[in-house]
Parts: structure tokens; sequence; C-alpha cells
């Protein structure tokens, strides 16, 4: 019951953050059609936070299952923690894969 508790605080908080963004007013270009730079941006935003909280979901649950399983077998905590650094690498390296996209994706738009 916490976690949907804060997970409706946490959806309520970036309505009132959209709310706010979509008041500005946007300048129109030349031509009269609608700019939608902002959009993307926006987007691009989002999906970041995503491949974010996906990387932090996965980094925290391979640094418990190592804790876990250093606790359980003491003799081969070295080799657990040698496959953890190795996952966390992996991962990290993933969101900044992301990061990558987000800023080619914001540039080119």
């Amino acid at each position: 019951m916490k976690k949907f508790r804060m997970l409706g605080l946490a959806t309520l908080a970036m309505m009132f953050t959209a709310i706010t963004a979509a008041a500005q007013v946007g300048s129109q270009t030349a031509g009269g059609g609608d700019n939608h730079r902002g959009y993307i941006a926006l987007a691009a935003g989002i999906g970041f936070a995503i491949a974010v909280f996906g990387g932090a979901i996965g980094q925290s649950k391979i640094g418990a299952a190592a804790c876990e399983g250093a606790a359980r077998n003491p003799g081969a905590a070295g080799r657990i923690q040698t496959m953890m650094i190795l996952g966390l690498a992996l991962i990290e390296s993933l969101v900044l894969f992301a990061l990558l996209i987000v800023f080619t994706v914001v540039k080119g738009a």
C-alpha cells in the first residue's frame, strides 16, 4: 500500500509539473506551422528518465543478489564481486548509451 501511495504522489507531482510547462507560451515558426521541438525534448527527457529508472532498479537487484550470495558462500565472495562489477559496468554503459541517443535526438530535431 505504501508503494502505491508513493507512486501516486510521484505521478501527481509529474502532472503538476506538466501543467506549468504546458502553460508557457511558445514562439510560432514563420510559416505558421506548429513548433514541435519542445515536445521532442520533453519526450527525450522522459525516455531517458525511464532508462535511468530501469538501470537503477537493475543495479540495486545486482547489489542485493551479490550481498546475499557472499553471505551464503563467503569463499566465493571474490568471484561474486567480480561478476557484480562487470554487470554494473554493463548496465551503466546502457544508461550512457541512452544519454547519447537523447543528445542525438534533441540536436537533430
